[in-house]
C-alpha cells in the first residue's frame, strides 16, 4: 500500500443513528450513535480533513456536527441494546443489540464526486452495498472497512443482530481492494483471520488487552491505555478514528492503532459519543506531530507495518495525555446531573445503582 497526499482528506461512509441502551427493561441512556458520528467526532476534534456520508430520516432529533443527509420518506435507523445483570463467560455484560428501525442505504450515487486519500466504510445497520463499497474502492487511495458493515444480517421479526461468516457476506470478494479489514476480538471470530491476513491488513482490538495488526508477514501487538469503562458503545469507532488519523499523518501503523487504543479508551468512559477536552486534543496533535517529524527521516510512501524505533516512548507520551484526560472526565460527567461514576456503575439519585456495562479496569484496556 502507498500513501496519495494529493487528494482529499478522509472519505466517511455510514448511516446516523438512535441509540437506545436498555437494562432490565429500563432505558439508562438515548444517544447519537452510527459509527460515522463516533469517528468524525475524532477526526473533527484532531484537525482532520474529512467528508461525510450518512442519511437519516424525516424523525431524526440530533444536532450532527456533519449534516447529514435527510430522507423524508424514511425514519432514522434506530438501535436498541439490552444489558443484562448477569455477566457471560467471559466476564463481560452481554449485549443483544436490535435493529428497530433502518434508514435507506447509501447507495453510489450519494458519493461525491473526486478523489480522496482514505475512505472509510462504516455501516452499522445494512447501509453499506456491495456496489457502495467498490465505489469507494474507484474513489479512495486506501479503504479501510469495518466488519459490523458487512457481516451484520438482522431479524426479520425483531431486528436482532446476528452476524454471518464474512465467507458468505457477499463482500468476500472484495478484500484484496480493501486496505483494511477492522474487526473486535468476538467479530474475528466470523473470519479466518489467518487467510484474510494475506488478502488486507486486518486489524483485531480487544478491548482490555490493546489491539493486533495483522498483516501478510506477521502481526503486531499494540499496547492498551488504562480505562475505567462505563459504556463500550463507540469504543472501535473512535479507534479507527485514531487509526485513520495516525495514516493521515503518516505513521507506521502500529503508531496510528496506538492513537486509536488511545481514543477508544476514553470513549469507553463516557455515556454515548464522547466529549474530548480541548487540552487533551492538543496534547495528542503536538505529539503525533513530535512523531510524525521523528519518523520522518527515510522514510518513502510505503505504509509501514512493523514497529519503530521509538514506539514504547510514544505510548508513554500518550499516557501523559490520558491524564489530562482522567480530569476532564470528572468535568464531563456534570452533564448528567442524575448520574456519579463509580466502580463502573450508574448511580441514580433513587438510590439504586445500575451496572450500565462492564466493572471498570484497573487494568490497560
Amino acid at each position: 500500500m502507498v500513501r496519495n497526499h494529493s487528494n482529499h482528506g478522509v472519505l466517511i461512509v455510514g448511516n446516523y443513528c438512535h441509540d437506545v441502551l436498555i437494562r432490565n427493561g429500563t432505558v439508562l441512556a438515548e444517544t447519537l450513535g452510527g459509527a460515522a458520528s463516533f469517528i468524525y467526532n475524532v477526526l473533527n476534534g484532531l484537525s482532520i480533513s474529512c467528508s461525510l456520508i450518512a442519511k437519516v430520516g424525516h424523525d431524526f432529533k440530533y444536532e450532527a456536527s456533519y449534516r447529514p443527509i435527510i430522507v423524508p420518506t424514511s425514519k432514522t435507523t434506530v438501535f436498541h441494546a439490552y444489558f443484562d445483570s448477569i455477566s457471560a463467560p467471559s466476564g463481560h455484560a452481554d449485549r443483544v443489540l436490535k435493529r428497530v428501525c433502518s434508514c435507506e442505504p447509501i447507495t453510489p450515487s450519494d458519493l461525491p464526486d473526486g478523489k480522496f486519500d482514505y475512505g472509510m466504510a462504516v455501516g452499522v445497520g445494512g447501509e453499506i452495498l456491495p456496489e457502495t463499497l467498490e465505489k469507494m474502492l474507484e474513489i479512495c487511495n486506501v479503504v479501510l472497512v469495518d466488519i459490523q458493515s458487512v457481516i451484520r444480517v438482522f431479524d426479520s421479526v425483531d431486528g436482532t443482530v446476528n452476524p454471518v461468516p464474512l465467507k458468505e457476506s457477499g463482500f468476500y470478494h472484495l478484500l484484496p481492494k480493501i486496505g483494511f479489514l477492522k474487526a473486535s476480538s468476538e467479530e474475528a471470530l466470523f473470519m479466518d483471520v489467518e487467510e484474510v491476513r494475506k488478502l488486507c491488513c486486518v486489524v483485531v482490538t480487544n478491548g482490555r488487552e490493546g489491539s493486533e495488526v495483522y498483516y501478510r508477514d506477521g502481526k503486531v501487538k499494540v499496547s492498551p491505555f488504562l480505562a475505567n469503562q462505563i459504556d463500550p458503545t463507540g469504543a472501535g469507532d473512535s479507534f479507527l478514528g485514531g487509526l485513520v488519523t495516525g495514516l493521515v499523518q503518516g505513521l507506521a501503523v502500529p503508531d496510528a492503532a496506538l492513537i486509536g487504543n488511545f481514543f477508544g479508551s476514553i470513549t469507553v468512559a463516557q455515556i454515548g459519543l464522547p466529549k474530548f477536552d480541548s487540552r487533551v486534543l492538543q496534547r495528542v496533535k503536538d505529539e503525533v506531530q513530535r512523531r510524525k517529524l521523528s519518523c520522518s527521516e527515510g522514510r518513502d510512501e510505503e505504509i509501514e507495518f512493523m514497529k519503530p524505533e521509538g514506539h514504547e516512548q510514544f505510548h508513554s507520551s500518550l499516557c501523559a495525555a490520558k491524564l489530562v484526560s482522567a480530569c476532564a472526565m470528572q468535568e464531563c460527567l456534570k452533564d448528567f446531573p442524575g448520574i456519579t461514576r463509580e466502580q463502573g456503575f450508574l448511580s441514580q439519585n433513587n438510590g439504586q445503582s445500575k451496572q450500565l456495562l462492564d466493572p471498570p479496569y484497573d487494568e490497560p484496556n
